[in-house]
């Protein structure tokens, strides 16, 4: 399911809440890649995408998954079924509406989890994570 990641260590400010520090650095992780940014947290009915980048011709919908242990699991895996849908469903209403549909799309997962109490966190982005779902 999960296709190809990359790992990246980085620090945590305490002062903002993990999961805004969480896309912040996905963004900047991202950008570093030469993606060019669009959008953060888009609603629609059909939900939320957390980041919109473009990379060459492709539009890539980022779902990022920040946390601060691994009790339950790898973050990777809370991007289920039910949740590749939403954000398929979510992303073809993103590109209808900014008449997009010509373009090739991708969904791409940012995972974070902060791990000692340094605050430093791994960083591993999966890219292509999962097809779109009709």
């Amino acid at each position: 399911m999960l296709k190809q990641w990359c790992s990246l260590k980085f620090g945590r400010d305490r002062s903002e809440s993990l999961g805004h520090q969480g896309e912040r650095l996905a963004r900047k992780h991202l950008q570093s890649l030469g993606m060019k940014f669009l959008a953060k947290n888009v609603r629609n009915r059909f939900g939320e995408i957390d980041l919109i980048f473009q990379d060459g011709h492709t539009v890539v919908f980022v779902e990022v998954r920040t946390r601060s242990r691994l009790d339950h699991g790898e973050p990777a895996e809370t991007v289920a079924f039910v949740k590749q849908r939403k954000l398929s469903r979510a992303a073809t209403a993103f590109l209808k509406s900014e008449k997009m549909l010509d373009r090739s799309a991708r969904f791409d997962v940012v995972t974070i989890v902060w791990g000692n109490s340094d605050g430093e966190q791994e960083l591993k982005h999966f890219i292509n994570a999962f097809e779109m779902i009709e």
